[in-house]
């Protein structure tokens, strides 16, 4: 990674194409960059589901439909990824026609904007709004949880591993190859066929991924700078939006449930898409209803089957605002969903994570080896074991600290602006 230094833009105003098809973890940070790049005077078009126009049009964005089709045997006419793909390609090209843009960026997983754009001969960069799935060979296998390894036979460990991985690789070179044939387009000969090789932007904190400098390092660097990166592979920083939402009455703010107004504040934020049964929040409003915290829970207007049980020190509400509510916590409990994540720490909230899939156990796994948090694994979310996990991280002193590390780091760095340069450099060369 690079620094990038902040500043008004000095060339003429861009026509920028986005597109993020799908759920909050990849709309919000593409809508967050489109709100950078808007700010600086380009013309933006950004490409994502309706579900949010008019979250879009209301950062000032122009909004594009993207086609939403039912992939797999869901739906009356079902289409593998590939033929998802191909025809979503299709059905975006009268709009790359239309806006003409000067430059694209697409998420990591909307690949139709970014053949548009190599079918029509317009620069293209990925967005990827989590830590790069995709390490050195000696890493842990990506979204497993897995420890980085410390030694030498942990790292032989994981490059034996990684035949299997090479393999699915493989096939998914092949499959996209297909696609890309039917669209008119050249075969490649590398992995990773979406991610752009002319620009990636990782918007993620620095300190959540593994240098790739030195095997032996045994935790985060202070920054990225000169952590093996190609030169088109840029760190950036989180890339954080949020909808509107009203403020809501923080617990115990005159004392509540018997503890003082002064006594830690807890969010416990689950995901938005996974734990049907609230596990987690029931979990965690028992363990500690006699801990001497103060308790925000959210259900994120999925509300559960069965009645909640609340304690005296808690207060149960249909939504928060991350934004506004985590600057007054002192620890957020979740699943680890990046978006999140990145949100608790960038407010100094120290994490208890418990990932439910996926790639939370990846961002779980980076975060205790961070230091900025505690995880607990799936199988061990109780009510006694989210309470250990707690008061872990509110008296471990070194856990608070490294949160508010990561907090002052994002003051001084502005994720928007350093991907909006380098967005502007593509569209320059």
């Amino acid at each position: 990674m690079q620094d990038i230094a902040a500043g008004a833009y000095a060339g003429p105003p861009r026509r920028v194409l986005l597109g993020a098809f799908g759920d909050p973890g990849h709309a919000f940070p593409m809508i967050a960059l489109g709100r950078a790049l808007a700010a600086r005077g380009h013309h933006v078009t950004l490409q994502t589901w309706r579900r949010w126009q008019q979250d879009v049009e209301a950062e000032g964005l122009q909004f594009a439909p993207a086609p939403e089709y039912k992939v797999f045997p869901s739906g009356p006419e079902p289409l593998n990824f590939y033929e998802a793909v191909a025809r979503a390609t299709t059905d975006t090209l009268p709009l790359m026609r239309e806006v003409q843009p000067d430059v694209v960026v697409a998420d990591i997983l909307t690949l139709a904007p970014a053949l548009a754009a190599e079918i029509e001969r317009r620069p293209c960069a990925t967005l990827i709004p989590h830590v790069h799935p995709h390490g050195q060979r000696h890493f842990p296998i990506y979204s497993l949880g897995a420890r980085m390894p410390r030694s030498a036979a942990g790292r032989l460990l994981w490059r034996q591993a990684q035949r299997a991985v090479d393999a699915g690789l493989e096939r998914g070179r092949r499959e996209l190859n297909r696609t890309r044939a039917q669209l008119g387009l050249p075969a490649l000969d590398h992995v990773h066929g979406g991610i752009s090789r002319q620009l990636a932007l990782v918007a993620t904190f620095p300190q959540l991924e593994y240098p790739r400098a030195s095997i032996g390092s045994q935790g985060p660097p202070a920054d990225q700078r000169s952590a093996g990166w190609d030169s088109n592979t840029h760190v950036v920083g989180p890339l954080m939006w949020e909808p509107p939402a009203r403020d809501v009455q923080l617990p115990g703010e005159r004392g509540h449930g018997g503890v003082g107004a002064d006594a830690p504040l807890v969010l416990i934020a689950p995901s938005t898409a996974q734990d049907a049964e609230h596990t987690l929040l029931r979990a965690a409003l028992r363990g500690l209803a006699d801990a001497p915290v103060r308790v925000l829970a959210t259900y994120n207007r999925r509300l559960p089957a069965r009645s909640l049980s609340v304690p005296e020190n808690a207060r149960v509400v249909d939504w928060v605002s991350y934004s506004r509510t985590m600057p007054h916590c002192d620890l957020v409990v979740c699943h680890a969903g990046h978006g999140t994540l990145v949100r608790a720490l960038a407010s100094g909230c120290a994490v208890v994570a418990c990932p439910a899939v996926g790639d939370m156990n990846e961002n779980a796994a980076r975060l205790d080896w961070a230091g900025a948090g505690v995880r607990v694994p799936r199988r061990f979310v109780t009510p006694r074991v989210l309470a250990l996990a707690v008061e872990r991280a509110l008296s471990e002193p070194a856990i608070r600290q490294r949160a508010r590390e990561l907090a002052a780091w994002a003051r001084g760095h502005d994720s928007g602006t350093a991907a909006a340069r380098l967005i502007e450099g593509l569209a320059e060369r």
